[in-house]
């Protein structure tokens, strides 16, 4: 493997930047070419389809065959001047990756007659292997049917793979019995709850609004390393981190990465993925150098929902195939390296009227205000009382690494309003009972008109908090990487919903006792603001006093994944998601069923890995370097030289036995907790046992490992190092 690491090397070495051509002089000229949007349909579809298709999908209503006949004839005909010869159903089922399977325009008609065709039946549904997606138990093996639906909310695409172009139709996915399998059918119904509850509330402010549309804007965080040094490192192929490696004299200390220029190969990549992404539609505006060596970040404008999701699923799966072009590797995992920051994908979050008015921003009046303190005390209070599973939502073993490492928020749940809110907040708690007379201006008397219209530049950025509101919106900092940001999404939708809910029945019944309707608001806002008031936190969330301190609140510290998913399952939770029709008992039993199996699986492979590595390759490895220093005493000796000058050679052959025998003991350890933890049948012992016994050998082998590769001679080292990794480009 020495070789191949030097040879790799060289290969580096060799690299010269790809030179991108755009597709137009300016991006607004190409943007959304490969898209079946809006102006595509129109100029595709007869008027009164494309009319009816409009007010199908505003409405949330179902697709009526002869429009869905309509509508597939003219993707067809617009998909194949573009020069696509197939057709998928694209879709996000529970494994992290999208999915598709390519289906051929070309068919044989009655007579046996070559001819291209696409049907409105096979626009609306198409029926993959359901038993062979992570379903939880809810499909058998003997029980394969399951069906994929289009979602005409997010448009069609064509991408293009090694020359042929494929038309991407996004889907959910169920199983035949109904069951959501994927992560987009929740995610949709969350967006319809919330949307009907804050309608509702909106209602008491603006008669005229009837819709509320949830934003989201995606930023993207990953490493990038060359190809030839990533093939390089099995445990960066087959878990996409490094298991070993020794934290190399120079990393992010000096902050001279972070905003800097950026490289040249670096540059290419980002103008071609940023090309074929502008050509989805993707709307990416922002690129830059992250904190860590080798580490960038690139992010979108606000989008719809589950249209930002939708993109950013794409948008990592484009990254990655351009990347091969570059030869480069993208690195998706939270935490691929020790001793630097990992990744996050920090979900931008806000809600807006049909009337143009972001909830989540203050206005210019004192009744505006007050609509935005609703929405964000009750946003504040649904985070408070459904913390626990605000945490499970973002849980993943690869998640574990990175949260609360210095570099990325706590597994604490707590919410960040700056000072100047925090203390808006604070007086509203004071003064709201204050005795209001005919004709006073309650909006002044309780402060409300003391708030900024515009707040933004009043709110500082707390990158250690996990939720934090940043001027017009809040920024869920806590989501890794590789997530698929529905998961969280679909939480934050329901529990927002489902308090907006109870806000309203609060306000209504205070009402009806004959209360004002703005003192009743503010008197069930007061009640939220006393009692949300401990996830309230401005302070480091990255030290230890704040563990105390949250302990002291009442707040979970969960940093375990198996043990962070139990708020999944809890009555609590069962009760949400049935009461809102997001999930059934049986599907969220499914879904903990395959995140503990996900944890497992993933402990498992990593093991497996790191127990190759140390036993077949730096194991042999240093003994062959302790052959080469004996041979080196024995040499001394022969010449007749006393121990004094060979002393520091034996006291190196010593240490190299002592970290061979703590790699080969903790190694076999490993595998004997392995074994015990298979025979294991319930999900989330197995998953606790793996977290609890196996993977806590980890750390002790990886020491070990990473002082023999401080003393083996560089040239014999097998796997590339971390200053090459981070430092080659």
């Amino acid at each position: 493997m020495a070789t191949l690491r030097f040879k790799a090397l060289e290969l580096v070495n060799q690299r010269r930047p790809i030179t991108v051509v755009p597709a137009a002089a300016r991006r607004s000229d190409s943007y959304g070419q490969n898209v079946f949007n809006l102006e595509a349909m129109r100029a595709t579809m007869p008027g009164d389809y494309f009319k009816k298709l409009q007010a199908a999908i505003k409405q949330g209503a179902t697709v009526e065959r002869n429009v869905a006949d309509a509508v597939a004839s003219a993707m067809k005909t617009w998909a194949m001047a573009k020069g696509a010869t197939h057709y998928t159903h694209w879709f996000q089922p529970l494994t992290g990756a999208t999915a598709e399977k390519h289906d051929s325009f070309f068919d044989l008609n009655s007579d046996g007659r070559p001819i291209e065709n696409f049907k409105g039946s096979a626009l609306v549904q198409q029926e993959p292997d359901a038993s062979s997606f992570p379903n939880g138990g809810i499909r058998n093996t003997f029980e394969a049917r399951g069906y994929t639906a289009w979602d005409p909310t997010s448009p069609a695409f064509i991408i293009e793979t090694v020359g042929a172009k494929t038309l991407c139709i996004p889907t959910i996915f169920v199983a035949y019995t109904g069951e959501a399998l994927d992560y987009k059918a929740p995610l949709l119904k969350s967006l319809g709850v919330l949307e009907k509850a804050a309608v509702e509330v909106c209602q008491y402010f603006d008669k005229d609004v009837s819709r509320v549309n949830t934003t989201l804007g995606i930023e993207q965080e990953y490493f990038l390393v060359d190809k030839a040094l990533y093939d390089a490192r099995p445990d960066l192929v087959m878990t996409g981190r490094t298991l070993f490696g020794h934290t190399p004299a120079k990393g992010q200390q000096l902050d001279d990465h972070y905003f800097g220029s950026i490289p040249a190969r670096v540059h290419g990549f980002m103008l071609e993925f940023e090309e074929e992404a502008n050509l989805l539609g993707i709307p990416l505006r922002t690129r830059h150098n992250e904190v860590a060596p080798n580490q960038f970040e690139c992010a979108p404008t606000f989008e719809d929902a589950n249209l930002a999701v939708d993109h950013n699923q794409l948008l990592m799966d484009v990254m990655d195939r351009v990347a091969e072009r570059h030869n480069f590797k993208v690195l998706l995992h939270e935490k691929p390296f020790a001793g630097v920051n990992g990744s996050g994908k920090h979900n931008n979050w806000a809600m807006s009227t049909d009337t143009g008015v972001n909830l989540l921003a203050p206005g210019r009046r004192p009744k505006e205000n007050l609509q935005f303190l609703a929405f964000l005390i009750t946003t504040i209070k649904a985070v408070h009382r459904y913390g626990d599973l605000m945490r499970a939502s973002i849980a993943s073993a690869s998640n574990d690494h990175r949260l609360g490492a210095n570099e990325a928020p706590p597994a604490i749940m707590s919410v960040f309003l700056g000072s100047m809110l925090d203390s808006v907040l604070d007086e509203l708690e004071r003064t709201a009972k204050l005795p209001l007379d005919k004709g006073d201006n309650i909006y002044l008397k309780l402060g409300i008109d003391k708030i900024p219209a515009i707040l933004l530049d009043n709110t500082d950025r707390n990158r250690t908090s996990p939720f934090a509101f940043t001027g017009n919106k809040f920024e869920l900092r806590a989501v890794g990487s590789s997530a698929n940001c529905s998961s969280a999404m679909t939480v934050l939708n329901t529990i927002v919903a489902d308090q907006l809910i109870d806000f309203k029945a609060s306000v209504d019944a205070l009402i009806d006792q004959g209360k004002k309707k703005e003192v009743a608001i503010v008197e069930v806002l007061r009640d939220y603001v006393i009692t949300s008031k401990d996830i309230r936190f401005e302070g480091n969330g990255y030290s230890d006093e704040w563990k105390e301190e949250a302990a002291r609140r009442g707040l979970s510290n969960i940093p375990t994944t198996p043990q962070a998913l139990d708020a999944l399952v809890t009555e609590q939770s069962e009760e949400l998601f049935a009461r809102h029709g997001i999930f059934s008992q049986v599907e969220l039993h499914a879904r903990h069923e395959i995140l503990l199996e996900d944890y497992m699986k993933k402990i498992q492979i990593e093991s497996r890995v790191m127990g190759d590595l140390a036993i077949n390759h730096i194991i042999p490895t240093a003994l062959q370097y302790q052959t080469k220093l004996i041979n080196n005493v024995r040499g001394l000796r022969e010449l007749g030289l006393d121990d004094e000058h060979s002393q520091v050679t034996v006291e190196m052959i010593k240490a190299i036995s002592r970290h061979v025998a703590t790699i080969k003991t903790n190694a076999d350890a490993m595998t004997e907790a392995r074994k015990q933890a298979n025979k294991i049948a319930d999900g989330r012992e197995i998953a606790v046992t793996y977290c609890e016994q196996v993977k806590p050998k980890f750390d002790l082998i990886r020491r070990a490992v990473d002082k023999l590769e401080q003393m083996v001679a560089d040239e014999d080292w097998p796997l590339v190092k971390y200053r090459e990794l981070l430092f080659s480009r």
